[in-house]
């Protein structure tokens, strides 16, 4: 089913583990969105060593890492990330989503989404987290309400880039029983 202004259906979006081999794309996306947007606060794009580093953590620690490929290329990849390192916080994690410019308004993002709130369900998280910069980021925003997050928190000016303050939205979704049941 197409959405409007999508050249292609979600369901020709191909999901899978990333591996190493992917990861000078995934830094150049990233790289993208940091020298362009306001979803990341980071200034300066990591070099491929960086996100090595980073991809490897978020593997070590068992949680989900997946790209998004399309005629099999990679368009975009997410990562759920341990949302605070003190260990109260241990059932919650925190989502991160990139697409490429070129593979944007197709579904991607939402297949994203969707996968790591499925598998940290699995995984017996019970929050999952979205820490989107600039409250102008209509699109990222609208993502997560479709997919039931809410939003907790605006921290008005809280980064500064590209000669400007910028806002960051907090959202929140429960996985699971969320905070019906105990662990």
């Amino acid at each position: 089913m197409n959405r409007p202004g999508a050249a292609r259906a979600p369901d020709s979006i191909v999901l899978r583990d990333a591996s190493d081999a992917d990861l000078p794309t995934i830094q150049a996306i990233y790289a993208h969105h940091v020298l362009t947007g306001l979803g990341s606060f980071e200034e300066v794009p990591p070099p491929v060593e960086e996100m090595q580093r980073r991809y490897a953590e978020i593997v070590a620690q068992r949680l989900p890492y997946v790209v998004a490929e399309l005629d099999g290329q990679i368009v975009g990849y997410a990562y759920a990330g341990k949302f605070r390192p003190r260990s109260a916080y241990r059932y919650s994690v925190e989502d991160s989503i990139y697409v490429a410019p070129h593979g944007q308004r197709l579904g991607i993002g939402r297949r994203l989404l969707d996968e790591l709130i499925e598998r940290c369900t699995k995984l017996g998280y019970r929050q999952m987290m979205a820490v989107i910069g600039d409250s102008a980021n209509h699109g990222s925003i609208g993502v997560h309400a479709a997919a039931g997050f809410a939003e907790v928190a605006r921290l008005p000016a809280v980064g500064f880039k590209f000669g400007r303050w910028v806002d960051c939205v907090m959202m929140q979704r429960p996985l699971g029983a969320g905070q019906s049941t105990l662990p």
